[in-house]
């Protein structure tokens, strides 16, 4: 079985690498234990174990921010993953289309990129 393949840390997570499935842009780094990566295969859409809550979430149920899978490889060691979906709106619950929008520049962190969504309203409902 796909699974057996897989090396999970002594927590039982494997990192999961998001990145959009056509530019290979990193959208965000989430971790899914078994259960989320067996949803994730049935249904096509990314769910994740969610260290804060401890408990399972599909990535845009509160804000319809949907990653529908298109397809997910597995690196050389067997310990991370790396999934490339299509992207309804953004990624980055702070608006972002990804969670990587800042970056170092004369040692000081700057945005770089602009706001896709205003996070008031997708996290108000």
């Amino acid at each position: 079985m796909y699974i057996d393949k897989l090396k999970f840390d002594d927590s039982g997570l494997i990192p999961a690498v998001i990145c959009d499935y056509q530019t290979n842009e990193v959208l965000m780094v989430g971790y899914m234990n078994r259960p989320a990566l067996e949803e994730t295969v049935k249904t096509g859409r990314t769910t994740f174990w969610s260290r804060s809550r401890q408990r399972l979430w599909r990535k845009g149920e509160s804000s319809g921010h949907i990653q529908q899978v298109k397809w997910i490889r597995l690196d050389c060691d067997g310990d991370t993953l790396l999934i490339g979906v299509e992207q309804r709106v953004a990624a980055c619950h702070l608006g972002y289309r990804s969670c990587f929008f800042r970056e170092l520049r004369e040692g000081k962190w700057e945005v770089i990129a602009e706001k896709a969504f205003d996070p008031r309203e997708a996290y108000s409902k």
